[in-house]
């Protein structure tokens, strides 16, 4: 199922510039609407390969602007960047060490549940961002048609520089620039739009063996079927979802009708590729029992519980952004995290939330101080009758401060006149 196309940009009317700013900048990072390639490479989006890398595209049978694809897997933290081949088929030209990516193994299932994606995706001229706050970026097009079919939510994953996430894959500045590159160039050579496959770990059997108890293990084993198929021919797999699932190379159509939501029609695979497949499936199969039939296998990464964690998550995020106190790690479900759950965790606050409350106490302690002036010098100097001489001299009291003495004299009651003195007759009569 395909992304749908971003919607035409309005023209530019005349509006007030605290008005027209904020439009142009939701315009803008709607992501270039109807864009040429040149939208795309202003400043530092017009860094150029290092000459190694065009060297040994050369040397592969590559050019400038041949067809990319991306291969992301999150256990092995690598990005890589394969190109088409004059024969057809694509080769690894290079790969990244992932600076960061958000969340643990296992798909995004709703906002604020800090996970990056998984899945197939499709990245766009439109969804390239020269201007990103994180140096460049790129978006990776979730939610996808079965993120969408599935109910998954969320917005703005992106593939970006400066080495910090909460939800995307985030590169250092200069490796960005680099993967930046190879999807401008491509553009420039036609291509319209670059697969972008994002896979927990590599799925071989021995990694599937390690995950095979895991919960989002049927979710793995359909992105398995993509990259199976990838790792057969070499060539990105035609993605499709129909009941819910993600399909490839299920029909030479590209035409024919297929629905998230709807049964698959009936497939219409080359016998080649039906072969080549089957026979991979026969292998992987005997790797896999004799995988789960050995005792050392190393263990499995942390990763999301379903839902239910998903859930859990997105209210702490929730409750961190309002500047709640709340554990300084987010909650966990994971099997490896259970003995932590029942220990005192810390709780922390954003900065930026105790900075604002900071200012906020001194804001109100500013006030307290110009009131307290202000009722000082409004109070009137009157001279007070005198008084008899008390039984007992008082004990000595300190000279009191403008602020004590102007908040005695709001606390005092008001003064009551005398009672009247009766007649002396009326006094008799009683």
């Amino acid at each position: 199922m395909r992304l749908a196309s971003e919607p035409k940009t309005a023209a530019a009317m005349k509006l007030p510039t605290h008005i027209l700013a904020p439009l142009l900048l939701t315009v803008f990072l709607a992501a270039c609407q109807g864009s040429s390639v040149e939208d795309i490479v202003p400043n530092g989006a017009s860094t150029q390969l290092p000459p190694k890398i065009v060297e040994s595209m050369k040397a592969k049978g590559m050019s400038l602007t041949s067809p990319v694809m991306f291969r992301i897997f999150k256990e092995e933290n690598v990005l890589e960047v394969w190109k088409r081949k004059d024969n057809g088929r694509y080769d690894m030209i290079t790969s990244y060490q992932i600076c960061k990516w958000s969340g643990k193994l296992g798909p995004k299932f709703i906002e604020g549940d800090r996970q990056a994606p998984e899945g197939f995706y499709a990245v766009r001229p439109a969804q390239m961002n020269p201007k990103s706050s994180y140096y460049l970026s790129f978006n990776t097009g979730f939610p996808n048609g079965l993120d969408r079919a599935l109910g998954r939510t969320g917005a703005n994953l992106m593939v970006h520089g400066a080495c910090s996430s909460s939800g995307c894959y985030s590169m250092s500045d200069a490796q960005v620039a680099q993967i930046y590159a190879f999807a401008r160039d491509a553009f420039k050579g036609g291509q319209d739009s670059i697969q972008l496959e994002a896979f927990p770990f590599r799925m071989t059997a021995a990694n599937m063996a390690r995950y095979k108890d895991d919960p989002n293990y049927p979710f793995w084993k359909n992105l398995k079927e993509g990259y199976d198929h990838f790792e057969i021919t070499k060539v990105p797999p035609k993605v499709d979802v129909c009941e819910k699932k993600y399909v490839f190379n299920h029909t030479s159509d590209p035409n024919a009708p297929i629905a998230a939501t709807s049964t698959c029609p009936p497939t219409d695979q080359p016998d080649s590729l039906k072969t080549a497949y089957q026979s991979y499936q026969s292998n992987y199969e005997t790797a896999f029992s004799s995988m789960v039939g050995k005792g050392k296998i190393q263990p499995p990464a942390r990763s999301i519980q379903g839902i239910t964690e998903a859930k859990i998550i997105a209210d702490w995020s929730a409750r961190r952004a309002r500047g709640e106190r709340v554990t300084m790690e987010p909650p966990s479900l994971s099997p490896q995290d259970k003995d932590a759950a029942s220990k005192p965790q810390i709780m922390v606050r954003l900065a930026s939330a105790v900075a604002a409350d900071k200012a906020k106490a001194e804001r109100e302690a500013a006030k307290r101080t110009r009131m307290s002036k202000v009722m000082v010098s409004a109070t009137p100097m009157s001279v007070a009758p005198a008084a008899p001489a008390p039984a007992a001299a008082a004990p000595a009291q300190s000279p009191a401060s403008p602020e004590t003495t102007a908040a005695l004299t709001a606390a005092a009651p008001a003064e009551q006149p005398a009672p009247a003195k009766k007649a002396w007759w009326k006094i008799l009569g009683n």
